[in-house]
């Protein structure tokens, strides 16, 4: 099957808001009166703790999305007659990759180790989703789903019913009081994001995995031949498209239901967030596919193509290069100018394009970071 164009749309897409599309849009809302507290500004936030918000939508999108990579890249593994041991190696190589450069991004490289945070998005991602990778590998489709509902169930069940025990006045699904952050003070060196707290924590890794896991689900039925016929239809990309929408609609039911008890929280990865931020993923999945590969309506999404097809490669050299001091060496002066509010959009537009530009210039020259 040839390779998906929405996947790397949809990636850029997502990698749009971190480098810069999130603060130009904060910016434009600024402009209005109350703008900066608008529903729209808010949506580029994180929550502050419970609750769902576009920024936070971010994270398990990009994992989700690897997920749906990997039925694809695995079956291109097999075409080319690599073992399982092969591809155990394969599997093993991105793990180590991606928490190597998830020290870099927090500073390991300034060699202060007591101060370091250990814990690292990457980290995560190279972890959930090779676990995920390796259940893929061994089980058939009913086992994985048996495997994603118990650990949905169980790590609900192990926060709502131990509480942490140096905070045992506060809430189980408090900042203070989850077991989650509990089991990271005891155990995790060097600092944690929040003092007490890490969102990227090893507990909340475990529902991260059935992420990963309903992403490769996704990329498993999309690779299904369009000979394939379900409900006695064949299975052609719009009806594919139609069949992900409702799945999308049944896990944001499920997930809002499970919410009453169990709060849709990013930072805790819980299991209501897991269900809705897959719903989120699944669908605009489902759109981009069939506006892009289905209906071949591809110009509008090179755009975003170019930022997916290196978005490791952005979301690094925002930490380790200063593209904000060249944006002010250009712009500031010209920003200066302006009202502080416009001033602010040239800034936030001036550094989107920077980062766009630079990922433009290695799309042109055919230069990716695969990790």
């Amino acid at each position: 099957m040839k390779r998906l164009l929405s996947l790397d749309a949809l990636r850029g897409f997502d990698m749009f808001f971190i480098m810069g599309g999130a603060a130009l849009i904060s910016a434009l809302c600024a402009l209005f009166p109350d703008g900066s507290d608008s529903w729209l500004a808010l949506q580029m936030k994180h929550a502050r703790w419970d609750g769902f918000q576009q920024h936070d939508t971010i994270f398990p999108l990009f994992l989700f999305i690897a997920g749906i990579s990997f039925p694809f890249s695995y079956a291109k593994s097999q075409s080319l007659g690599l073992s399982r041991k092969a591809q155990y190696g394969k599997i093993a190589r991105r793990v180590c990759l991606l928490i190597v450069l998830g020290g870099v991004y927090n500073g390991i490289l300034k060699l202060d180790f007591a101060h370091t945070r250990y814990l690292s998005v990457l980290g995560r991602i190279g972890l959930a989703w090779g676990i995920a990778a390796t259940i893929r590998m061994n089980t058939k489709t009913v086992t994985r789903a048996f495997i994603a509902t118990l650990l949905l169930v169980g790590y609900w069940l192990l926060i709502r019913f131990v509480p942490a025990p140096d905070y045992p006045d506060a809430g189980v699904y408090s900042m203070e009081g989850n077991i989650v952050g509990w089991v990271d003070r005891q155990i995790v060196p060097g600092r944690l994001y929040r003092d007490i707290f890490d969102p990227e924590g090893l507990l909340s890794t475990l529902p991260a995995i059935v992420t990963a896991l309903l992403g490769m689900f996704t990329g498993d039925f999309v690779r299904r031949d369009e000979k394939t016929r379900l409900l006695g239809k064949p299975l052609t990309g719009g009806y594919k498209s139609l069949w992900m929408l409702l799945a999308a609609a049944a896990m944001l039911c499920a997930g809002l239901l499970w919410s009453l008890d169990f709060p849709i929280n990013k930072s805790l990865w819980s299991s209501s967030f897991v269900l809705v931020a897959a719903a989120y993923s699944l669908g605009l999945f489902a759109l981009f596919y069939w506006v892009i590969d289905v209906k071949g309506w591809k110009g509008w999404a090179h755009c975003f193509e170019i930022i997916g097809l290196n978005s490791i490669t952005i979301y690094l050299l925002q930490r380790i290069v200063s593209l904000e001091s060249a944006n002010e060496y250009l712009l500031a002066g010209l920003a200066g100018k302006l009202s502080p509010e416009w001033g602010a959009v040239l800034l936030a537009a001036g550094y989107l394009a920077i980062s766009w530009l630079l990922l433009a210039f290695l799309y042109r020259k055919k230069t990716f970071l695969k990790v």
